[in-house]
């Protein structure tokens, strides 16, 4: 893409009402753009990022059993009056309306109900057991006080898979399939070593749940990291019971810590199948309720905490696995090799951002291209030609390198 194409544009500030750190260079680097307190736009650069994000979930979703779909996000108060979860009183987070005749709607903040109302139409016998459906989406959750950017919206995009089981053994051999693929995801997205498989509270829906923290100031959570082990337990359960639980025998070589909840996995049980009265039929023609399960990552939370996690003073750093764009090419007085190196690289498969814009200084050029954050930094220029090449330079470095051009597409190819 030509930067000059792009309608979007860099700007020098954030709004004066953005204090969260990921909003503000997503705001500044024309990712996103801000309709009001909790609800962003994704611009063109934003939504690369995003369904990137999406595609590596969608893999490893997949890998394990999942079938994507597409639920509605307009829900029926019926089912969720069955689990007692239409009330303002219990769940205070719905966006609601009506329709012209009167009935009551809902706009979706979470799935369970729907799902499982659905899966009565194709759920009857053993031999329709496991099954796996995900969705990836935007969802609505009416939160008192947006805050944290992209972290807490009130619109949001996410992915939700539910596991529906035979039993309480075939779910559990599923759970542990999901939490290896959670633990690839984040490692694909850069946040690996920064993120814990943490021991948490089951809120409505079971005793206790796992999520996956990531380490950043930036967090609403604490966490106590067991190093050893490589799991950590959240505050909001930190006692001996869970403690003993896990082997941690000392309380003193735990870590504190503040951390971003990216994602989560429950046990449900049949919290939802028995309200909702999805049953199979076993072998011998007996009737169970189904087994359930749900598997949540905020995809565009995800995205915010990548920002809080690896920005620096100059701006964005993307991991290469979402980076919007490969390599930033800059044109400073080259003529027509740099369009030339444009077109060679994308052959060769290479995304490139071209910053081909004849109104801008070099300086304003390297500034754009360190606040926008690709991984690598690629200036082409009579200087750098004369010198035997082009500049080549990593995001994460102070000083790049000249390289030949005919060794460029199998450094970064490599990469």
């Amino acid at each position: 893409m030509k930067q000059s194409e792009l309608f979007t544009k860099t700007q020098k500030f954030a709004p004066k009402d953005e204090v969260s750190r990921n909003a503000q260079l997503l705001i500044r680097a024309g990712y996103v753009y801000k309709e009001m307190a909790g609800v962003y736009s994704l611009l063109p650069l934003g939504l690369r990022v995003l369904e990137k994000i999406s595609a590596i979930i969608k893999e490893e979703m997949d890998k394990i059993g999942g079938q994507q779909m597409k639920n509605s996000v307009l829900q029926n108060k019926v089912n969720w009056e069955k689990t007692n979860r239409w009330d303002d009183e219990l769940v205070d987070n719905w966006f609601k309306t009506k329709l012209k005749s009167g009935s009551d709607l809902g706009l979706a903040f979470t799935h369970e109900e729907a799902m499982t109302n659905l899966m009565k139409t194709f759920i009857s016998s053993h031999r329709d057991l496991p099954a796996y459906p995900y969705d990836i989406r935007t969802m609505f959750r009416n939160e008192k006080r947006a805050k944290s950017g992209l972290m807490r919206g009130r619109e949001f995009y996410w992915k939700a898979l539910y596991s529906f089981s035979k039993n309480e053994e075939e779910h559990y051999k599923f759970y542990e399939q999901a939490q290896k693929a959670y633990q690839n995801i984040f490692r694909r997205v850069g946040l690996g070593d920064l993120t814990y498989l943490t021991f948490a509270s089951g809120g409505t829906f079971s005793k206790y749940s796992h999520e996956f923290q990531t380490l950043s100031e930036a967090g609403e959570d604490i966490i106590y990291i067991d190093q050893e082990k490589n799991l950590a337990v959240n505050r909001e359960v930190f006692n001996d019971e869970v403690l003993a639980e896990l082997g941690i025998k000392n309380k003193n070589k735990l870590k504190e810590a503040k951390a971003i909840e990216v994602g989560n996995i429950f046990t449900l049980g049949t919290k939802f199948s028995e309200p909702l009265d999805l049953k199979f039929k076993d072998k011998n023609g007996k009737e169970h309720f189904v087994f359930m399960g749900s598997y949540g990552i905020g995809i565009s939370r995800l995205l915010g905490t990548i920002v809080e996690v690896f920005a620096d003073d100059k701006g964005i750093v993307w991991p290469a696995e979402v980076s919007p764009f490969q390599v930033h090419l800059i044109d400073i007085d080259a003529g027509d090799e740099a369009e030339k190196i444009y077109q060679d690289l994308r052959k060769e498969g290479v995304e490139v951002f071209w910053d081909d814009r004849p109104d801008k200084k070099p300086g304003e050029k390297f500034a754009d291209a360190d606040l926008l954050g690709f991984p690598w930094r690629l200036v082409v220029s009579s200087r750098s030609l004369q010198a035997g090449g082009v500049e080549l330079k990593k995001r994460t470095n102070k000083e790049g390198q000249i390289v030949k051009t005919e060794e460029l597409k199998n450094i970064l190819k490599n990469q």
